[in-house]
């Protein structure tokens, strides 16, 4: 009988217990359960330079907003906005250049986030080489990420604007860790971004002659986009994420250190928390813009588009004025 006393009261106990310990993980579960998924189509592989998107899962940003984060990776800005089309994401993190191709081609699409406003491409050759302009690219190789990527769209604006064609060289896919070619004379030259040019400088590249894109066109250099039906069904989402991305932007801003510690366990590439800290320094003086996050300036957008229509890149205007807006942007904290 005494054993029974003893026994009984914590019997009680445990059952109190177990049975609290088993509401509160259906209630997680329930929680996980009503939680939207976002799936985000990118140009790369997870790599440091969306940090903050890494930051926003560690801190809880997502479930904040009642989201659940997917990453979809792709080779180039092409690839995702091919991710959008096909319904394999709700948005796509991709350059400008692949969206404006795509809407010409009759595609109905929305641009509504302005990630980076100013453009990061660059082409890039050994001062051996002698390469001085685009000209003296004829009769070579050079090296982009990939047919569908930034680069070699802005590599096709590098040579528009100096009246060289494309077949009087040699373009080269060679991925986005494109600088080995060069650096080993594969290539006489390479279309990049500032963060690729960073890190081939750290591996020895050596003295280098740079053009820069954003001399001869200003650019934004990627965006946020989505289908047109996706921005009329489910602009709650959007904003949601959008908030997320903004709120997570400001958080590595502040707190870049932090970033580059989390990089290492989230991104291919970020294994060194040196490279880490460059890295996310660059982007994010990239993301700053005197408009506010996010936001358009539709006095450049035009200026980009009558360039592309007198470049050539886009055989007719396609009313990109009408295609972006920062409604969206506007209603975020």
């Amino acid at each position: 009988m005494k054993f029974i006393k003893v026994v009984l009261p914590i019997l009680l106990v445990l059952t109190v217990i177990i049975a609290g310990c088993s509401k509160e993980s259906s209630q997680a579960t329930e929680s996980e359960n009503q939680r939207e998924t976002i799936r985000m189509a990118s140009w790369s592989k997870p790599i440091v330079e969306q940090s903050n998107l890494y930051v926003a899962e560690d801190k809880g940003f997502f479930e904040k907003e009642n989201l659940t984060f997917e990453y979809i990776p792709g080779a180039g800005g092409g690839d995702a906005v091919k991710n959008i089309l096909a319904g394999n994401a709700d948005i796509a993190f991709a350059n400008l250049e692949a969206v404006l191709l795509a809407v010409e081609k009759g595609e109905k699409l929305k641009i509504i986030y302005n990630i980076y406003p100013e453009n990061v491409f660059n082409l890039v050759s050994l001062k051996e080489s002698n390469i001085q302009s685009i000209e003296d690219l004829k009769g070579k190789n050079v090296g982009v990420y990939s047919l569908a990527s930034g680069t070699y769209q802005n590599l096709q604006v590098l040579l528009h604007d100096a009246g060289v064609k494309e077949e009087e060289m040699t373009i080269t896919a060679t991925g986005v860790l494109n600088f080995a070619p060069l650096m080993e004379g594969q290539v006489a030259a390479t279309a990049a971004t500032d963060t690729g040019l960073y890190d081939a400088k750290q591996k020895g590249l050596g003295e280098v002659n740079i053009i820069e894109v954003k001399d001869v066109l200003n650019t934004p250099s990627d965006v946020f986009v989505v289908t047109e039906k996706v921005f009329n069904e489910k602009k709650d989402l959007l904003i949601r994420f959008l908030q997320v991305y903004k709120d997570s932007i400001e958080y590595t801003m502040e707190n870049p250190d932090e970033a580059a510690d989390i990089a290492t366990k989230h991104a291919v590439d970020g294994t060194n928390i040196t490279r880490n800290k460059e890295i996310i320094a660059i982007r994010n003086q990239t993301s700053e813009n005197n408009n506010g996050l996010g936001m358009f300036d539709f006095t450049v957008l035009k200026e980009v588009e009558a360039s592309y229509v007198e470049m050539g890149l886009l055989q007719k205007a396609v009313n990109i004025e009408d295609l972006t807006t920062n409604e969206l942007v506007e209603q975020l904290k």
